[in-house]
């Protein structure tokens, strides 16, 4: 049984990944979203989300805006992405809450998980380890929205959702090689040294950290899913004090396969050399995906083939992509 998505709905970061990837599986689905630019509606300013809750009156909220980045952008600016993330959430969580909204999607990260979990991550890993020191700031400020929906939700008596994606990727993805994150910076990578001539492309640590990847049409599907799975089927299979779910692939490849995938796709045929002085991150992050599963979701778009249609629109888009 679906509760649906009858009502108004307030999309909150629209033009990012993963927001834009919803946005176009609700238009495909004859829903035109509530939807605000950042000029329109900056939501780190409390009174600019309070009079927009209270002029629209949204009744269903999706939360996908948030401040984004690789490792470098992460470990150049940690008070940035610690802040900004968690005033955003802060601000239009109460005040969604405060303007009546009974349901709310919030959208997290895999890297809320502890460096050195159990492989495949479940929910229950949660808070049990120390974080990966290169995003921290960014991982704590998610843990914090996800016990933010907790609480309200135990409070108040709301339905606020929460998912987990592994790392996304995808059209409409940051191509920038060193603010983006490890597949699109290599697909800019790659394709770079293609078109110069260049037969050696160096990557940052060792090349042998796991990673687990999902095109980001697959995180759109699944998001909506647990927004209209009924809340007695979504109760049933999540524990009040441990809500969020896990969205990924249930598969992972090393940074070295990936990078030997995308040199393929993108038709480089030089060295791919690894600098093992540069930090690796996190040894492993695969997503234990069984909650999901049970629920009646998973993905389907092979990796490959993601990654084939994801360099087909970076062609398309190559000169017009954000250079920062």
């Amino acid at each position: 049984m679906s509760e649906g998505l009858e009502g108004r709905i307030f999309l909150a970061g629209h033009r990012g990944l993963v927001g834009s990837a919803i946005h176009r599986l609700l238009t495909r689905r004859g829903i035109e979203p509530l939807r605000r630019t950042r000029s329109e509606l900056d939501l780190l300013d409390v009174n600019a989300v309070r009079a927009f809750m209270a002029s629209e009156r949204p009744d269903i909220v999706i939360l996908a805006a948030a401040k984004v980045g690789g490792i470098h952008a992460n470990a150049s600016s940690p008070a940035t992405f610690i802040r900004d993330n968690l005033v955003m959430q802060c601000n239009v969580i109460d005040e969604a809450f405060k303007a009546g909204v009974k349901r709310l999607l919030f959208l997290g990260s895999s890297c809320i998980y502890p460096k050195h979990a159990e492989q495949p991550m479940r929910e229950s890993a949660l808070l049990t380890g120390v974080l990966e020191p290169s995003n921290e700031p960014y991982a704590i400020a998610k843990i914090a929205g996800i016990k933010m929906c907790e609480s309200y939700n135990r409070q108040y008596g709301v339905d606020y959702r929460s998912v987990m994606p592994t790392n996304l990727y995808g059209p409409g993805d940051n191509f920038h090689p060193q603010n983006s994150h490890v597949l699109p910076a290599l697909l800019r990578r790659f394709d770079e040294a293609v078109r110069k001539g260049v037969d050696r492309v160096e990557i940052w640590g060792t090349g042998t950290p796991r990673r687990e990847f999902l095109h980001v049409d697959d995180m759109a599907a699944a998001s909506l899913f647990v927004l209209e799975l009924d809340r007695s089927v979504y109760e049933r299979t999540t524990d009040p004090m441990l809500s969020h779910v896990n969205v990924g692939f249930g598969d992972d490849v090393s940074i070295a396969e990936l990078a030997a995938l995308i040199a393929d796709v993108t038709g480089y045929r030089g060295a791919v050399v690894f600098d093992p002085t540069k930090p690796d991150g996190t040894p492993r992050k695969l997503l234990d995906v069984g909650r999901l599963s049970t629920m009646g979701w998973q993905a389907s778009i092979p990796l490959r083939h993601g990654v084939e249609e994801t360099y087909r629109w970076f062609l398309s888009h190559r000169d017009t992509l954000r250079s920062v």
